[in-house]
């Protein structure tokens, strides 16, 4: 259960002053124009009542009437917006005044006009969003206009049990309207915290459903190298045998004393062993990058030099045409999980190799450059591809946003190695100039590095 609100609090609030001016702004708009069609509609009882001071009685009620009309205009400036509170109780007042003014001039304690001043009283209190301070305020305003048209008639207070009684229902009413405000006054602070509660909560779902989201990229990626895993096993298993069996068998082929004889068979021979030797590769690649589980042995030493050429076999079919230059320093030890480094290596080859597709360079060429800096090796991945659009160049690390078309990828692959690297305790960035060429930079610790 909500807590009671003090009312000492409302000054305090900025955010609840600036939703309750909007909120006042428009009920005074709106309650301005009733009260000046309210008052032109009393012509009747003038009439009935007092059809001698018809015509005086009529002029004042369209003075009222394009006053308050004059202050719904001014609501609708930034004036307005300012001094909403000051010209919502100028309006409430001018047909207080002219309902004193015709009692007054009218019969006094005997007028039935003060019903008038009743109604105004009620619907401040429990219509308009006014505060309990201007409440008590209006009522005791009211009821000074009333004693002094009363006392200025020409009868005077006349019948002073009348009078009396009928002071002393204003009064009542006066009250009971300063406690309408009072209790609307905390019933909105209440409903402004309960907003601003729902808001927050709802910042807070909207946060953990992008985490959820995230989690749920990971754990994806996850099953993917855990398929993949399962895969190389199978590959291990059925290729590497034969595949060594043919490698022996080719060794001792090339032994025989025909191969030395005929060149062309010496050629498709050594032809033969490469692929064969390109096969095991792949196959070991493979075991490097999915066999081992993710995260295992996540601090060991590897060579990136050879993670990159592991991820260029890898990906060998999609860099087909394209000419990579490799850049490296001397040394080029690192520490870290050499799987998932391999898996973002894989992603950014890719990507860049779809760039080139799409911008058919006529030299198509990617250029991977190391760096040696405070205790860290810095990787560039650059492509001359088609570009970044510099309003996605800010989304691409987010999960699930791709631009490649319905059912070439899910937008997980960058936004799984932005956290790989993070884990890593480096970051990956991306520049590039939209038509022209695309760059992403990655940071990994040195072997020598301190742990």
């Amino acid at each position: 259960m909500m807590k009671s609100i003090p009312l000492v609090r409302f000054r305090a609030l900025t955010p609840y002053h600036i939703e309750l001016s909007q909120f006042r702004l428009t009920y005074s708009k709106a309650g301005s124009i009733v009260s000046a069609v309210l008052v032109l509609l009393g012509v009747g009882l003038d009439y009935s009542l007092y059809p001698e001071k018809f015509y005086l009685f009529a002029a004042a009620r369209v003075l009222t009437a394009v006053v308050t009309l004059l202050i719904f205009w001014a609501l609708y400036t930034s004036f307005g917006l300012k001094w909403v509170r000051s010209l919502t109780l100028l309006w409430l007042a001018l047909p207080q005044i002219m309902i004193a003014w015709m009692i007054w001039d009218a019969d006094g304690v005997e007028s039935l006009y003060f019903v008038g001043l009743h109604l105004a009283m009620y619907a401040t209190g429990i219509i308009l969003p006014i505060g309990f301070y201007e409440g008590v305020g209006f009522g005791l305003f009211t009821y000074a206009l009333y004693f002094a048209a009363c006392y200025w008639n020409s009868a005077g207070l006349g019948d002073m049990g009348r009078f009396v009684g009928i002071s002393l229902f204003i009064l009542f009413s006066a009250t009971v309207s300063a406690f309408c405000t009072f209790f609307n006054e905390r019933g909105r602070m209440n409903i402004f915290d309960l907003q601003r509660q729902v808001n927050e909560k709802n910042a807070t779902l909207v946060s953990t459903n992008e985490a959820l989201a995230q989690i749920k990229g990971h754990m994806i990626q996850q099953e993917k190298m855990a398929a993949l895993g399962t895969l190389s096993a199978g590959l291990m298993h059925e290729v590497n045998n034969p595949v060594n069996y043919s490698m022996m068998a080719l060794n001792m082929a090339m032994l025989d004393p025909a191969v030395t004889q005929s060149a062309d068979l010496k050629e498709s021979l050594v032809d033969a062993k490469e692929g064969l030797a390109r096969v095991q590769n792949i196959v070991s690649d493979l075991k490097t990058f999915a066999y081992q589980k993710p995260g295992e042995d996540s601090s060991r030493i590897f060579l990136l030099e050879k993670a990159v050429l592991s991820a260029q076999r890898l990906t060998g079919h999609e860099l087909s045409g394209i000419d990579v230059q490799v850049n490296w320093p001397q040394d080029t030890h690192v520490r870290g999980d050499e799987p998932a480094v391999i898996g973002v290596l894989i992603n950014l080859f890719s990507n860049a190799a779809l760039a080139l597709r799409k911008a058919q360079r006529a030299q198509p060429r990617i250029e991977v450059t190391g760096q040696h800096r405070d205790g860290r090796l810095y990787v560039t991945v650059r492509d001359n591809g088609t570009g970044i659009e510099p309003d996605n160049l800010t989304r691409v690390f987010e999960p699930f946003f791709t631009t490649r078309g319905v059912g070439q990828g899910l937008g997980l692959g960058l936004s799984v190695s932005y956290a790989i690297i993070q884990r890593h305790g480096g970051t990956l960035v991306v520049t590039s100039e939209a038509g022209v060429w695309t760059e992403f930079a990655f940071d990994l610790a040195l072997a020598d590095a301190a742990v």
